[in-house]
């Protein structure tokens, strides 16, 4: 079994680590969906996260095993079509509490919910390393790049942007994180990003001039903003206040697995705010513990894109590391209310289908890249092996 994993050894024991630890919480958390929400039983919630990672690790053993260049064609063959999605998507008019909430679609047939902007970041973030990637180590002009680089980005970020705010911020960052990598200018990123600015300060402004126009989100972020300064907002301030009740009560070492309280009351307390019930149970020191984790994900991420001798390859991992990266500590830092609430989940922790199994994928690509790498070493080894030397020269 081991001789199959190909790739960063450190990083699957990384990725195993964080799989098997993620069934405490959840199976500690989901009494709250079954004694307050009342759906399900805790084993069964156990069970749906066991067959989400099991197919999820099937998904990145699989990807991983794809010679990591193929995946430049298939970003390329997949853009049109993600962005088709993310118009379906949008136009389905799903509205929670009169704010746009059209973030899923549902799968035919198999009737489980699909999270398309998860998938488009992921393509994105291909397709932008393949063209940054073509242009060598020369550094790309704006007026060159526009159309083929800019527009797609613009347009996946606005497709993505009135419904889920924060990851068309943590897409588009990571976009002006590789470009730069890559070469690109930094006034020309400047410049991107002002543009951006603008657009989006217009976006406002036609909102609130005509707020009937069609339903957005933008009162749930200026809420979620003022709340995150000032703790008037009751609906927020509810789950926050619930989740530093959770982190105060693990204290140094914790209550222990399972003996979480405030599961009880914390509505999202299998996904947005899990963090609070893992220190909770496991207390500061499982607090730590887990974002150090995280740090040594990215420390291999950043070494797998280091060993790299392909610009494309460097790129990749960047682009589908970084995010994970973020992602985890925003959640982090809505449970310790550093940052506003989002939405985004804890990586390869929480419960969701969508989110992990596109975790994986990104996972299982950055994988392949480093077994890329394990095969050019050996060959390095083998080309220098003084025996192979004597033999070439007998």
């Amino acid at each position: 079994m081991f001789k199959a994993l190909k790739g960063d050894r450190v990083l699957w024991g990384i990725l195993a680590l964080l799989a098997v630890f993620s069934f405490l919480p959840i199976f500690s958390a989901s009494s709250n969906l079954v004694y307050v929400v009342g759906k399900g039983t805790p084993w069964g919630y156990f069970i749906k996260h066991f067959v989400i990672l099991t197919v999820g690790f099937i998904l990145m053993f699989s990807i991983h095993k794809i010679p990591f260049r193929y995946f430049k064609g298939i970003s390329i063959l997949m853009l049109p079509i993600v962005i088709l999605l993310l118009i379906y998507t949008a136009s389905q008019g799903t509205i929670i509490g009169g704010a746009n909430a059209s973030r899923w679609i549902k799968i035919p047939i198999v009737g489980l919910s699909f999270q398309t902007s998860t998938l488009a970041s992921v393509i994105l973030m291909i397709y932008v390393a393949s063209y940054l990637s073509k242009l060598g180590y020369e550094k790309p002009t704006f007026k060159s790049s526009f159309f083929r680089l800019w527009v797609p980005v613009i347009i996946i970020v606005c497709l993505i942007f009135p419904s889920n705010l924060s990851t068309a911020l943590i897409l588009f960052s990571t976009v002006l994180i590789i470009s730069f990598i890559a070469g690109y200018s930094f006034m020309y990123l400047l410049n991107i990003i002002f543009g951006a600015s603008v657009i989006a300060i217009l976006f406002f402004l036609l909102i609130k001039a005509y707020p009937s126009a069609f339903p957005n989100r933008v009162d749930t972020w200026v809420n979620r903003i003022e709340n995150f300064k000032t703790g008037k907002s009751k609906d927020n301030n509810y789950q926050v206040s619930r989740a530093k009740t959770a982190i105060v009560s693990g204290k140094i070492f914790g209550l222990g697995a399972g003996k979480s309280r405030m599961k009880n009351f914390l509505p999202q307390s299998s996904s947005d705010f899990i963090y609070a019930i893992i220190v909770e149970e496991f207390g500061l020191v499982g607090g730590i513990m887990l974002i150090l984790i995280y740090l040594l994900l990215l420390f291999r991420i950043v070494v797998i894109s280091y060993k790299t001798s392909s610009l494309f390859g460097k790129l990749t991992v960047i682009g589908l590391g970084i995010p994970i990266i973020f992602q985890a500590f925003i959640n982090i830092g809505v449970s310790l209310q550093v940052l506003p609430v989002t939405g985004q989940n804890l990586p390869m922790i929480s419960s969701g289908g969508t989110s992990a199994w596109m975790t994986c994928i990104a996972m299982g690509i950055i994988l392949s890249v480093s077994a890329k790498n394990e095969v050019r070493y050996e060959e390095n080894l083998n080309e220098n092996n003084p025996l192979n030397v004597l033999s070439e020269t007998i």
